[in-house]
């Protein structure tokens, strides 16, 4: 009787709460969707998500690179807390001994699905199926083809036929949204997009025929793949009257690789410098959204925020509490969006990728950043002196003023250094940092869009 008494107070409790869609763009370039103002890739159901909800307009990720943030935001912590610092490889992954997102929900009463890219570890314990996702339609490595089906799994069962995953990928989060209708859920929408190989519709490819750059051009289709299905899965909300009741979280994984010496795609960081892979804005500046119709109103939001607070907001929309003992570091957004709290959400945020470091404090940011962001080699370079920007001033990074801030410079390495006091060392080599480029096999055959 107890047992039933407590199943039908959970169920109870989630019938009430909203929906959670968390929607990653892959290796995405800051100035590529209109409402950064981007002009030659028209992203109108980006546009509309975020005219409908909070634009942060400086929105962080914990790191340069796809799989360590994706660790984060899943977790909430930061993921130099439990050593996955750089990209597994096929014998590594998400420490067990991290407890996930879905799985919080999954306890509420949640329905948990994930589509699309997962690149937390591949043994069968490290699954999305065994991470606390009940559903999960999608590839389990860092990048994969467009077109292939070689290692795109439904649940365990690999799936023998598919069209163009960016499509694949809308349709089957579409048809998750649908078949859940009548209970809370919380739906992991990670695509490929725009992650290398670099594959595209003929379709697509030829409505953007004006751009002269093959790879921009091709980088502009899967762009628009990306934002039609994004568009596709609002309009299974909305057809299946979901969309009151929906909490949309949007960001990219990291910065758009622009760089040498990583596998270029033909983004744009715009006004950022830097790259994917570096610890200046252009690696770790994503956009950032968060929509929920009658519950956050539109708005343009201006303080730092970082993927970890997805995580926190989440819970709190859910109705969650976790304890101190979660150690988790986001905070919820929806006090900030309100006005209810006037304070930043964060004094600080912190980076830690190998040798490369950062701190942004207010509007100063103290770093350390690979050297290829300067000479654009491709090569192996080190990572620079300590520099010292003052971001409302020099967004791009340019002025160093650590010769004229000596004090600056002391205080927020200080700071920096006691925070790194709690993380712990790589559990895996930084030889797999760059191991999430095009697999072997990715195909090169462009498809004619249905």
């Amino acid at each position: 009787m107890r047992f039933l008494a407590l199943f039908f107070a959970v169920a109870l409790a989630a019938a009430d709460r909203p929906n959670i869609l968390l929607i990653i763009g892959d290796d995405m370039g800051y100035a590529d969707v209109g409402f950064h103002g981007c002009k030659d890739i028209p992203t109108p159901h980006l546009d509309a998500l975020a005219a409908a909800g909070v634009r942060c307009t400086q929105g962080y990720v914990t790191g340069p690179y796809c799989s360590p943030t994706r660790a984060a935001l899943l977790t909430g912590r930061q993921q130099n807390r439990f050593g996955h610092e750089y990209n597994p490889n096929g014998n590594n992954g998400l420490p067990l001994t991290e407890t996930t997102l879905p799985e919080r929900l999954a306890k509420a009463g949640y329905a948990t699905g994930m589509v699309g890219k997962w690149h937390l570890g591949a043994k069968p314990e490290q699954t999305p199926t065994r991470r606390g996702f009940t559903e999960f339609f999608g590839f389990l490595g860092g990048a994969h083809s467009y077109f292939n089906t070689g290692g795109i799994l439904r649940g365990a069962e690999p799936v023998k036929e598919m069209d163009y995953t960016t499509d694949a990928f809308g349709r089957e989060a579409s048809a998750f949204v649908r078949a859940h209708k009548d209970k809370p859920w919380f739906l992991y929408l990670a695509f490929n997009a725009v992650h290398t190989p670099m594959d595209a519709t003929d379709a697509r490819l030829a409505k953007f025929a004006s751009i002269t750059d093959k790879k921009r051009r091709t980088y502009a289709a899967m762009m628009s793949a990306l934002d039609d299905n994004v568009g596709r899965v609002r309009q299974a909300l909305k057809e299946s009257g979901q969309e009151e009741r929906t909490l949309i979280l949007f960001i990219s994984d990291n910065g758009g690789p622009t760089m040498n010496g990583t596998t270029t795609n033909g983004s744009s960081n715009a006004p950022l410098r830097g790259s994917k892979r570096t610890t200046l804005e252009g690696g770790i500046r994503v956009p950032f959204l968060v929509a929920w119709p009658g519950q956050v109103k539109p708005a343009v939001y201006e303080s730092p925020v970082v993927q970890l607070d997805l995580h926190a907001t989440a819970l709190a929309a859910a109705g969650i509490s976790v304890g101190p003992e979660a150690k988790l570091e986001g905070v919820d957004l929806l006090p900030y969006f309100a006005g209810a709290t006037k304070a930043a959400p964060h004094d600080a945020l912190y980076w830690r990728f190998g040798a490369q470091m950062a701190i942004r404090q207010g509007d100063w940011k103290l770093v350390r950043y690979d050297g290829n962001a300067d000479t654009n080699t491709g090569k192996a370079q080190p990572v620079s002196s300590v520099k010292l920007y003052d971001l409302a001033k020099d967004i791009h990074e340019d002025k160093d003023l650590a010769a004229e801030q000596p004090e600056k410079v002391k205080e927020l390495q200080a700071r920096w250094d006691e925070w790194n006091r709690s993380n712990i060392k790589p559990l895996w080599g930084a030889d797999y940092a760059d191991n999430d480029g095009a697999e072997p096999g990715a195909s090169k055959k462009k498809k004619a869009a249905k």
